[in-house]
């Protein structure tokens, strides 16, 4: 059960999408609590913490990815309208890439930061900069890159818990329910 199959996803996969899905909202959530406190020290501590899991969350995508090029992918149940089965993988691929481009964005906004403060991921270590250019006109520009792309990212996390909810509610497939547990699957209703 810790493998795929072609009906159904393995407890590797599922512990990876719910750990990573629940770490992306997080995090969208600290960075929109961070930049609105107004206690510096509180700021910069709620900062170095959304460093941390970006860093985390980064690692568990490489290792997510790594997961999903290695292992086959159930098939999506035959009901699924033809123009939804080739829009599925396309969403996945961007959900992939702002999983991967929103945490990449913003070690280089830290790297390319004036204020030169290091990357300390849960205070165990130095995690060293980016080789880019420091400059306050970089800065300004990762900022607001960083900024939209995780909009964008949530934006298409979004979307994604829609489409999940309306597999379940609305088509009742297995769509939502092999993503929770392997064993789900087998006992998942079928559409009336």
């Amino acid at each position: 059960m810790l493998r795929n199959t072609d009906t159904r996803y393995g407890w590797a996969a599922i512990v990876l999408h719910w750990l990573i899905a629940a770490l992306f909202i997080g995090q969208f959530a600290l960075g929109l609590v961070m930049v609105r406190i107004a206690s510096q020290r509180t700021a910069f501590e709620l900062i170095q913490l959304h460093k941390s899991f970006g860093f985390l969350l980064l690692g568990l995508v490489l290792v997510r990815i790594g997961w999903w090029l290695g292992s086959k992918s159930p098939e999506l149940p035959d009901e699924v309208d033809p123009l939804e089965r080739k829009a599925a993988p396309i969403v996945h691929l961007l959900l992939y890439a702002a999983q991967l481009v929103v945490p990449l964005s913003g070690w280089v906004l830290v790297s390319v930061s004036v204020l030169e403060i290091p990357s300390v991921p849960f205070n165990l270590f130095v995690l060293p900069h980016l080789p880019f250019q420091v400059s306050e006109q970089a800065e300004n520009f990762w900022i607001f890159g960083h900024r939209w792309l995780a909009y964008a990212g949530g934006a298409l996390v979004l979307l994604h818990i829609l489409a999940a909810l309306r597999h379940h509610f609305w088509l009742r497939d297995v769509v939502l329910v092999r993503m929770i547990s392997p064993f789900f699957a087998s006992r998942a209703r079928k559409p009336e």
